[in-house]
């Protein structure tokens, strides 16, 4: 009975990490270009008491900035979240996911393989998986349980499952053919 509960306090400890660290990149995110810039009695030409106008906020479905460019799949670490752009730069469809226990670094990978059903690394039977980087001796890729669950991977084992609901593995499973980009953002 320990064994379980210390699996459940690392679960949720690992979680809220997450939320914690996602918090603080949408601050990040959203906070004043003046945090952490050089006062403006330093610079010529802004007034006193003028302060710039502030853009737009980001929608929190919008494809991250620096993503790339073309088709591809869009992975934010941060975010927990899946983009499918089109090579108009138009998102088809965004949808939550829940990060495996091993994340690559963020950069460019390419969808290496796929398997249409199988038994992931935790035991569970999961679908349309798609494969695109290794770390270590650990595959990454994106699946879905096929008992649709997306429950948050044991911290002690190392998964590379990134798992999302049944509905937009299909989506991913149809537009990640083998070479599709998928661009992992932190």
């Amino acid at each position: 009975m320990a064994k379980g509960s210390s699996a459940i306090v690392a679960g949720l400890t690992a979680a809220a990490v997450a939320a914690v660290g996602f918090l603080a990149c949408q601050a990040s995110a959203n906070a004043p270009d003046s945090v952490g810039a050089p006062s403006a009695g330093a610079s010529a030409g802004v007034s006193p008491g003028a302060s710039p106008k502030p853009g737009p906020p980001r929608s929190p479905t919008a494809v991250p900035t620096d993503s790339g460019t073309g088709a591809r799949v869009v992975y934010a670490l941060a975010e927990r979240r899946v983009w499918l752009v089109d090579a108009r730069e138009k998102s088809l469809r965004t949808f939550p996911v829940m990060p495996s226990s091993v994340s690559p670094l963020p950069g460019e990978y390419r969808v290496s393989s796929r398997s249409g059903s199988i038994k992931g690394s935790d035991g569970v039977p999961i679908e349309h998986v798609v494969r695109f980087a290794d770390v270590g001796d650990v595959s990454v890729g994106f699946s879905a349980a096929q008992d649709g669950s997306m429950k948050a991977p044991d911290p002690s084992m190392k998964t590379g499952g990134v798992r999302m609901e049944r509905t937009d593995g299909n989506a991913l499973w149809t537009f990640a053919t083998i070479g599709a980009t998928v661009v992992v953002v932190p």
